[in-house]
């Protein structure tokens, strides 16, 4: 329990547990969530721009892209000057879904810092920020 790569990989099931439980009943899964958050964000990216800001590997991503698609939350189409790209755009479903995902996981978010005052919750964002950066350089 002292290992800090150990409990954060602790935390984060904890958080997918959590918001796993809040997404499935919207259509979503939390794996999926950073791909949706991104294109409601900007809409029409394609496969490697959206490898560019979320960081699981290529495998991962082409595979949660075909379920995003199986499940009607995303729709590919060509791209208009490469041919070897597609572009990947929200369907009415996911941007419905908009508001009451990102409060799913604000509400997750709120129940990994119950009991926490406002500073320790502002230390503990810091702190891990650090430990993001770190963990970038290794």
């Amino acid at each position: 329990m002292d290992s800090g790569a150990y409990l954060a990989s602790q935390l984060a099931k904890g958080f997918a547990r959590s918001l796993h439980r809040r997404a499935v009943v919207l259509g979503f899964s939390p794996g999926q969530f950073p791909i949706l958050l991104e294109l409601w964000g900007e809409d029409g990216l394609t496969q490697k721009q959206l490898l560019e800001r979320v960081d699981i590997e290529q495998a991962t991503m082409a595979n949660t892209l075909s379920r995003m698609v199986r499940d009607g939350l995303i729709e590919r189409r060509p791209h208009p000057s490469d041919k070897r790209a597609q572009l990947i755009f929200l369907t009415p479903k996911a941007r419905a879904m908009e508001a009451e995902a990102i409060e799913s996981a604000r509400e997750a978010d709120l129940a990994l810092f119950k009991g926490f005052r406002t500073f320790e919750r502002e230390l503990t964002l810091e702190y891990i920020r650090r430990l993001l950066e770190n963990a970038k350089a290794l």
